[in-house]
């Protein structure tokens, strides 16, 4: 089955795989739109070819057999991941054709005339494969002295070139109104991006021709890749190269009708990665249009997402690019990004190719890894949003509450804007979309139509709150560049504003906004956010920022090597961390003594000069007790037993007391005459 992920909620007129539901979600009537056919889950090309991801264990035959080294040539690189696909056809028996590599010990293969899910079991049960799974498709999910950031004409529907009447209510301070509002502003009276950080954006492509982004854009990488359907995704008419710019993913009613986009859904361009590029860093202070998030930064625009979204396989090797992790086949990134902005996913549960991928680049190369919840209205969070070590990203109406089309769940870390079109009628504009960079070309971009969004031509998405919290963690790397992303997730989420309860309305419906409930088959819509379902709080970028700048920051060391079961298990602070200028004064560290073999969490709490705090956790692995040996009793002598030295002596000393005993007393008698 295909997993695909909804595309900020209405930006694209042909896909209705929510429809009418997600059109209710933001307040727009249904009838304001063109009804279009529904999404399919699976489409004709991967019925007739199944796609593979392979990952070899590590030291595998194949491996050693046919080596891949760094700095090799892309062709050597392509030669090594073609014979290791010929090895495995031969030792299976099945007739696989080589895709890419992804990192050093993955590559795609293929095979027709098979289900890819019977595909992976069968490759799985070869002794050098650590796994195999399915390589599914994902889709996108959708003051300063820049004259759109504080307001903006809310213009009829033949106009694009001004702003919604609410300006990037977004990044401002929050108030009576815009309670979910991020206050960004307040993060760059300390930063506004420091030289050198680069946030990658992981999407369609980007525009660089839009003047807004102009100077903002690093040299990307085009993962799109799909030689096997002779490059129809891709819409450039080639696979991997070193050019992201976005070639437009529209669909046409012939290719939605047959071929390998059959079911995918008629629709215009999205411009999707050049929108998210647009709110993390848009050119600032220029006298034109918007501000960027995090407008001293760079973009590192990855091109992952073609026609009909991106194959897991194309997605995971963006990652791994764009972090500065080499693989077969491909050069290194000249510039790795710190963070990365993941606005794409799909439907089910991290796989394990994911959560490798994403534990690689986190642990390898300390990068954040922030991704968008989905749009599937209020349904369980999806890849790779609900994989561990991420930071996913909730979207909140402007009054603080869940917006319809978000998803939610104890994935979540935090949540942020998202945009909402609320109280409106046919024709009526959009009240609070998040402004952004776009074109109005319909296919391919138009030279002439480099633009905004706006009130009717509008934005908004968990596509779109996501670049807001990469934007503030960029910002957060930009005032303390040691912070590990754990350590980002930490602090953003201990400067996050609670959510509201009350405040919230449903418009002319009297039904009352209720609290959030977990997620199940069901449609949720406007709710109430809890901590348990929507993250820590609403993301206040300013306070993030400065807990960045000035706490102290825990990180536990583990003085017990090989923690066992009945014994303490000890920390120490020494690798903690104070911030410039300070001192830390006092710590406290959890000292257990574990009663069972487990997993165990350990924390460790430091306090800085000035009284500020930091505690992180620590999860251990703990050992089970060793068995000590008991001495067995010694047998008796009972039954012609030999008795045991130890009794016979203690038999002895009781025999030779017992005689003295018995012996007769002397006394001294009178002399004889």
């Amino acid at each position: 089955m295909r997993a695909v992920i909804r595309s900020a909620v209405c930006q694209r007129a042909g896909w209705v795989a929510t429809g009418r539901r997600v059109l209710a979600a933001i307040g727009v009537s249904a009838a304001t739109f063109a009804a279009g056919p529904a999404l399919a889950q699976a489409g004709a090309d991967e019925a007739a070819l199944a796609r593979v991801i392979v990952a070899y264990r590590s030291g595998a035959p194949t491996l050693r057999e046919h080596p891949w080294q760094r700095g090799a040539t892309p062709l050597a690189g392509r030669q090594a991941v073609i014979a290791r696909a010929q090895a495995l056809s031969r030792r299976t028996g099945l007739a696989l054709s080589a895709g890419r590599a992804v990192g050093d010990r993955a590559h795609v293969v293929a095979a027709r005339g098979i289900g890819a899910a019977e595909l992976a079991r069968r490759l799985s049960a070869d002794p050098q494969v650590e796994y195999a799974v399915v390589d599914r498709r994902r889709r996108a999910l959708q003051v300063p002295g820049d004259p759109l950031f504080a307001q903006g004409p809310a213009l009829n529907a033949q106009a694009f070139t001004g702003g919604p009447v609410v300006g990037q209510w977004y990044l401002r301070a929050p108030d009576e109104v815009f309670r979910s509002a991020a206050d960004v502003q307040a993060a760059w009276i300390r930063s506004t991006g420091s030289t050198g950080m680069v946030v990658a954006v992981l999407d369609t492509g980007v525009l660089p021709q839009h003047p807004d982004l102009q100077g903002q854009l690093l040299p990307g990488y085009d993962f799109v890749d799909d030689p096997l359907n002779s490059f129809a995704g891709a819409n450039d008419g080639d696979g991997r190269d070193p050019d992201a710019t976005d070639p437009g993913d529209w669909i046409t009613s012939a290719e939605n009708a047959s071929g390998p986009l059959r079911g995918c859904g008629v629709s215009n361009s999205s411009w999707h990665g050049t929108k998210v590029s647009g709110i993390v860093a848009a050119a600032t202070n220029n006298g034109l249009g918007m501000a960027g998030a995090v407008y001293g930064a760079k973009v590192l625009p990855v091109r992952v997402l073609g026609k009909c979204g991106g194959y897991d396989a194309d997605i995971a090797a963006g990652m791994l690019w764009a972090a500065g992790i080499d693989q077969p086949g491909l050069p290194g990134s000249a510039t790795p990004a710190r963070v990365l902005n993941l606005s794409l996913g799909g439907d089910g549960a991290c796989t394990r190719f994911y959560q490798d991928a994403i534990d690689r680049v986190v642990a390898e190369r300390g990068a954040v890894v922030v991704a968008a919840a989905g749009n599937s209205v209020g349904r369980a969070v999806g890849t790779p949003a609900n994989c561990k070590g991420v930071i996913a990203v909730a979207g909140l109406r402007h009054a603080g509450s869940k917006v319809g089309f978000s998803d939610l769940g104890p994935e979540i870390s935090i949540a942020a804007p998202g945009g909402n079109c609320i109280n409106i009628g046919v024709g009526e504009p959009c009240l609070y979309p998040l402004l952004t960079t776009t074109n109005t070309g319909t296919r391919g971009a138009d030279p002439a139509g480099y633009t905004y969004s706006d009130s009717y031509r509008f934005t908004v998405g968990t596509s779109f709150a996501t670049p807001i919290v990469a934007g503030a963690s960029a910002l957060m790397l930009s005032v303390r560049s040691e912070l590990t992303p754990p350590e980002v997730r930490r602090l953003m989420q201990s400067g996050a504003r609670p959510f509201p309860t009350s405040g919230a309305d449903n418009g002319t419906d009297p039904t009352p906004v209720g609290l959030c409930r977990p997620p199940d088959n069901n449609d949720q819509l406007q709710c109430y956010c809890t901590t348990a379902l929507c993250g820590a709080g609403m993301l206040d970028a300013g306070r993030a920022v400065a807990l960045a700048a000035t706490s102290p920051l825990a990180r536990p060391a583990l003085l017990t090597t090989s923690p066992v079961a009945g014994r303490n298990v000890d920390l120490s602070a020494t690798g903690s961390l104070p911030a410039a200028g300070r001192q830390i004064t006092a710590w406290t560290a959890a000292s257990l003594q574990p009663s069972a073999a487990g997993t165990v969490v350990v924390r460790l709490s430091v306090t800085d000069n000035t009284g500020l705090s930091d505690a992180a956790e620590l999860s251990l692995a703990v050992a089970a007790a060793p068995v000590v040996p008991v001495q067995p009793p010694a047998p008796s002598s009972g039954g012609g037993g030999a008795a045991s030295v130890t009794w016979l002596v203690l038999l002895a000393l009781a025999a030779a007391a017992l005689r003295r005993s018995n012996r007769p007393c002397h006394s001294h008698s009178a002399r004889r005459p």
